[in-house]
């Protein structure tokens, strides 16, 4: 059993089959270094977090009798090695989705078949995958709603079931050979302040948040939206590793969803789908992961002018709640999901910066990055996606700042120069005349920037950018 993204012992769909098929099953993970040598740092949240995750998930085999085998090197030559070495009939994964994963797999596939060993996936990260979900004329949807409105119509309780892994534990493998667990220094980093941020790896963690969540469920649709409040489920970073099953998120939903109370379930239920749907996008549309969904865009030339850009990614635009953002994500590898719409819009059709740079910038940064959720989104916002917001539809700051942080109790958490301001001015810092800015503590220009850009004339830029490229 190759464990990737789906590091958790419970309700794992490759590991039951496993287990399932097999007399005795050996567990390993790959600490691959054609991933981990790209990133930007040698301090990286998620590979704290993996490796917090890794750490847990060989405590809870080595309970039931097996053991987790640790390695560090790439995975296409490390399995088809350890494969050969333990002299097993097949390998055992999940689906991966992403250009490079799969493109990995075919590379250890091939291996594996050199030596006579099968390698077999299974659907594990999503509930509907690939062509599950397609329109009536048998094509793949590209408009959310009426896909997951087909969604809806065809889940039910066969598909949200969870595997019973715990009944074939007996078929665990022990290992004889090298048991300890590899160090965040055996493999090149370094921890990068999880505690401190109050993050945690691991089964557990994701449990615990999910108990915190439940009781909040019912409230969800009324306080997704505010960054100020405790809203979300924070659980976005368990799903991207693995550490829960998508199964018993959804499911609980759902059934929570159909209930006389169940609109706030109903709506996570829905970003939960939104989740499948951009997985299916990029299983159908590789091409996004360079280009716009719609290429009619790829012929805007954006001016990407560098200085508006670095102003964006440091937090200081002059427009507080774009700027307390970035210094959240910066600060803390997170980022309210509304700040990302904001943010997103604020970077592409306010500063005419490449939707593909802000969209690298979050890849370096989110703990809770994944491909197909970060490109939709980003094309989402930029106009040039599936489904996307018009082109003309673009977030005015001040108003969203407004709307979705009425006191500014976000803004003063991140924006500390603006804590004196009132909530009058406090999205808005520069309308202050000069009294008003020295009772508040702030100077605009001096202790906080000045608007980078003017609104309005920024958007009318915009639209005459968009003008003549619109598909």
């Amino acid at each position: 059993m190759w464990f990737r993204r789906d590091l958790r012992w419970h309700d794992n769909a490759a590991l039951h089959a496993a287990l399932k098929d097999a007399r005795r099953v050996y567990c390993v993970f790959v600490y691959d270094t054609e991933i981990l040598d790209a990133l930007p740092t040698r301090a990286d949240r998620r590979v704290e977090f993996i490796w917090q995750s890794v750490t847990e998930l060989g405590l809870e085999l080595a309970a039931r009798g097996g053991r987790l085998i640790a390695r560090h090197g790439q995975a296409r030559s490390e399995i088809p090695a350890l494969a050969a070495t333990l002299g097993v009939q097949a390998v055992y994964a999940n689906h991966d989705y992403e250009p490079a994963a799969l493109a990995r797999d075919a590379a250890v596939a091939q291996a594996l078949a050199r030596s006579g060993i099968g390698f077999r996936t299974r659907k594990d990260q999503v509930i509907f995958e690939k062509d599950e979900i397609l329109t009536q004329g048998g094509t793949p949807f590209s408009v959310f709603t009426p896909y997951k409105n087909a969604w809806l119509k065809k889940v039910d309780a066969f598909f949200l079931k969870g595997y019973p892994v715990d009944a074939h534990a007996g078929n665990l493998a022990g290992w004889q050979g090298e048991t300890r667990q590899l160090a965040l220094a055996d493999i090149g980093f370094e921890g990068a302040g999880l505690e401190a941020l109050g993050i945690a790896g691991g089964a557990a963690a994701a449990r615990k948040l999910l108990a915190d969540f439940l009781p909040r469920m019912d409230r969800y649709r009324d306080s997704r939206d505010f960054p100020a409040k405790k809203g979300p489920s924070y659980l976005s970073v368990h799903l991207r590793f693995g550490t829960i099953s998508i199964r018993e998120l959804a499911r609980t939903a759902w059934l929570r969803s159909r209930k006389e109370d169940g609109e706030g379930a109903a709506t996570w239920l829905s970003e939960l789908i939104w989740r499948d749907f951009y997985f299916m996008i990029l299983h159908h549309h590789p091409h996004v992961v360079s280009g716009a969904f719609k290429p009619a865009y790829d012929a805007i030339r954006w001016p990407d002018d560098p200085g508006l850009f670095a102003a964006w990614g440091e937090g200081r635009t002059g427009y507080p709640i774009v700027d307390a953002a970035m210094r959240q994500l910066n600060r803390t590898g997170y980022m309210h999901n509304r700040l990302r719409m904001i943010a997103a819009s604020f970077l592409v059709k306010d500063l005419l910066v490449d939707w593909r740079r802000g969209e690298k910038y979050f890849t370096d940064r989110l703990n809770d990055f994944d491909l197909a959720a970060n490109n939709g989104g980003w094309q989402w916002a930029a106009s040039t996606g599936c489904d996307a917001q018009p082109y003309f539809r673009i977030f005015n700051p001040v108003t969203q700042s407004q709307k979705f942080d009425p006191d500014g109790a976000f803004i003063r958490k991140y924006v500390p120069e603006l804590e004196g301001c009132g909530s009058r001015h406090i999205h808005a810092p520069w309308t202050m005349g000069a009294e008003e800015q020295k009772a508040a503590g702030v100077v605009i220009g001096r202790d906080y920037p000045a608007p980078v850009v003017d609104h309005a004339a920024a958007r009318a830029r915009a639209l005459q950018l968009y003008k003549g490229v619109r598909p």
